[in-house]
């Protein structure tokens, strides 16, 4: 029945194009609200970048979180991280960068002293290990220039496969997405980590696959479809793709609950930042990136191969 209610028929698609001016706006705003999210509140940089001590412990039973971050609530390791890590016994503590004259094998000390004597007095201390603020900026640094590579190598790309028009909708599209998933971390105020900016650049290949497939259908259907208008050409194009972009996306969604809901805290960013990418993602392969190219004044003739000139074709014409 599923597959049925997908297939769209060419003489009868649906009008996504009739969509265009609403969901035009509704991206101005959102992305306005990003932005000065971003400018304003900024986003929660987390351990990884900003520099802190990293505890490993190891306890004699499967540890209870909760319990544990209340126990360091209460004894000023309020903003320090609890996970697990491999087993349900193994617990990774971050805790931010503290007074300059504690360094990581004192805070270790103290940590593993609070948690052996009010929650196990058989932990066992597996590693201490501190990560400077400069090596917390140069992951920072070398994240952003990631992010930036990744734009300009796809900017390429599509420049090469697709009309110019083509390729400027698809990259406005990936900036657009960037820049809403990280509008909403910094609403949020999730914390930013490693798993978080992978979580990125994996938004950017599946937005780019998802906006590819479209833009290949809309090349050829110009190219077969020549007497129909260029809102009808997308909109018969859109609706080809609905039924593999329903699919591709739901089941993706699927299995990012999975992981958000019980893979864990050291893996809810990413599948939340993946959640909200694959979301928009869509959302802009099916509407952004077409209203652009109408935007940009597609036509068919953009797309038409050159004609070649044959050899002795003036003679013919003179005949």
């Amino acid at each position: 029945m599923f597959f049925e209610i997908t297939k769209v028929d060419e003489n009868r698609p649906i009008n996504f194009m009739n969509m265009s001016k609403p969901t035009a706006i509704l991206s101005v705003i959102l992305l306005l609200i990003a932005i000065v999210s971003l400018s304003t509140r900024g986003l929660n940089w987390g351990l990884d970048f900003t520099g802190g001590t990293l505890v490993e412990v190891g306890f004699s039973q499967p540890a209870n979180l909760e319990e544990l971050r209340d126990v360091l609530a209460a004894n000023e390791f309020d903003d320090a991280i609890v996970q697990n890590f491999g087993s349900s016994r193994d617990v990774l503590v971050r805790v931010p960068p503290r007074l300059e004259a504690e360094n990581a094998d004192a805070i270790g000390e103290q940590l593993f002293r609070l948690l052996s004597t009010e929650v196990d007095s058989n932990l066992d201390l597996r590693r201490v290990e501190f990560v400077g603020p400069s090596v917390g900026e140069e992951l920072a640094e070398a994240g952003g220039l990631a992010m930036i590579v990744a734009a300009i190598c796809i900017l390429i790309y599509v420049s090469f496969r697709f009309e110019w028009r083509i390729a400027l909708a698809s990259v406005i599209g990936l900036v657009q997405d960037v820049i809403m998933v990280l509008g909403l971390f910094s609403l949020l105020q999730v914390q930013l980590d490693l798993t978080i900016l992978a979580a990125l650049l994996a938004v950017i290949g599946y937005s780019l696959n998802d906006s590819i497939v479209i833009s290949d259908r809309i090349r050829e259907n110009f190219l077969k479809l020549r007497n129909t208008e260029v809102p009808d050409v997308i909109n018969i194009s859109l609706s080809q793709c609905l039924s593999r972009t329903l699919i591709t996306s739901l089941t993706t969604i699927m299995v990012l609950l999975t992981l958000y809901f019980f893979g864990g805290q050291m893996v809810n960013g990413f599948a939340l930042a993946m959640l909200v990418g694959v979301v928009v993602g869509t959302y802009s392969s099916t509407f952004t990136r077409t209203t652009i190219m109408i935007a940009l004044g597609i036509s068919r003739e953009d797309l038409l191969p050159p004609e070649v000139e044959k050899e002795g074709q003036d003679q013919e014409n003179m005949i």
